[in-house]
């Protein structure tokens, strides 16, 4: 497994460019589920869970060619079947259960794996299916699903869910009659997949609002779409400009996503400049401290906790910052105190006491967003930081490293 070498104590000055959504893209390239014929999607980030879902796709027998531009041809499915051993790596091969059962009419999905970040049930996946006719048996570490035709009807979910949302929505597209779902999840991801549905001929009203409504189609045709750019990917870039105290533009974003963001970094004194599809963040010598609480959308991210907790060991105060979305997110949390930081973990609060430098030490990603923010404090801090198990950092990053040195860091890959 590689590791990341990272020499810290420089300040970071220039401009990258903002990748596409992971989270937008594995819902879009699982969409193709549902049509016959090529369907093309631009800027699709050239990452280890995409290749993760394409491989996914090709054992149903699914064509795919091409990356970052990427064709898909699910003209003939030839198994409903997500093993164990291609879903084991990635939550969101969740996602391909809708669009099977609402094509094929049955689908057979292996329990999900990915970060260890807490349980993410399926259970409301799974419960909203059932309301819509299908059968729905847990067997084998397996879900197995199946119905001639998905009924249209009311949906309540009982949290926020991202991918629920996702895939109900792709499994109301084909089915009979009117599907509204109620507390759906209003993401950019969620609006961004709405859209390419739509482009494919669903009937989709209200994404990005918790009320969606679907009207079932009788078939679905391909389509030329493109993926939006990387909430997370820009976020952190622009928390990275201020624990270095530099100054970086990030092109190509989407800034009214990061509304959250922006408010919580020009509270900690950190000047954002919005410029069209352009972001600049600009850190100062010091660093005030803040309290937040993760939200779902447009609430405060929880995957750019972690990274806003490394900004807050820095800063001159005392900061308190709750995870409301998942539990058992706190994991990095040993690995800063590793590098001076000083945090205590009362429940779902960390109480990040700011200080006045960090400094280098071996430690190791717990998760794809721990994985960033110890990047983070690694720029930060003063002498070497060696981050192992970087693999995490593979499945949400597009060559990450490079972007940073780009920029002034000093960094690099090395083989373990």
């Amino acid at each position: 497994m590689d590791k990341m070498v990272i020499r810290g104590g420089k300040r970071l000055f220039g401009e990258i460019r903002n990748s596409g959504a992971k989270n937008a893209a594995l819902p879009i390239l699982a969409a193709s589920l549902l049509t016959k014929g090529w369907n093309t999607f631009e800027n699709v980030p050239d990452l280890v869970d995409i290749r993760t879902i394409q491989r996914l796709l090709n054992s149903f027998g699914v064509k795919t060619e091409g990356k970052q531009s990427i064709r898909v041809n699910a003209t003939d499915i030839t198994s409903v079947e997500a093993s164990y051993d291609l879903v084991r790596t990635m939550r969101a091969s969740i996602l391909v259960l809708g669009p099977l059962v609402a094509r094929t009419g049955e689908a057979r999905v292996s329990l999900p794996g990915g970060c260890a970040i807490g349980a993410r049930p399926v259970n409301l996946h799974i419960r909203a299916l059932q309301d819509m006719g299908a059968e729905v048996e847990l067997r084998e570490g397996y879900v197995e699903a199946k119905a001639s035709r998905l009924k249209g009807t009311t949906i309540y979910f009982d949290i926020s869910t991202v991918t629920g949302t996702e895939n109900i929505m792709m499994a109301a597209t084909l089915a009979e009659g009117t599907t509204i779902l109620k507390n759906a999840a209003r993401e950019p991801e969620v609006a961004n997949l709405a859209e390419v549905l739509n482009g494919m001929g669903a009937r989709i009203s209200g994404a990005g609002t918790d009320v969606i409504r679907i009207d079932g189609v009788s078939s679905l045709h391909p389509v030329d779409a493109a993926v939006i750019p990387d909430r997370i990917e820009a976020g952190t870039f622009m928390i990275a400009a201020g624990i270095t105290g530099g100054d970086i533009r990030i092109l190509d974003c989407r800034p009214a996503h990061h509304d959250a963001l922006i408010a919580k970094l020009r509270d900690a004194g950190i000047q954002v400049h919005v410029d069209g599809a352009s972001i600049r963040a600009v850190g100062g010598e010091k660093i005030r401290s803040v309290d937040l609480k993760t939200l779902p959308y447009p609430g405060f991210a929880t995957d750019l906790q972690a990274q806003i907790m490394s900004l807050m060991t820095v800063s001159t105060g005392l900061s308190v910052i709750t995870e409301t979305v998942f539990e058992n997110r706190f994991m990095h949390v040993s690995e800063l105190m590793r590098m001076g930081a000083d945090i205590v973990v009362q429940g779902s609060s960390a109480i990040v006491r700011g200080v006045p430098g960090l400094h280098g030490a071996p430690v190791m990603a717990t998760d794809l967003r721990a994985s960033a923010s110890l990047i983070l404090a690694g720029l930060a801090a003063e002498g070497q930081t060696v981050l192992s198990r970087i693999y995490h950092l593979d499945r949400g990053y597009e060559r990450m490293e490079e972007k940073f040195r780009l920029l002034g860091a000093d960094m690099e890959r090395v083989k373990a």
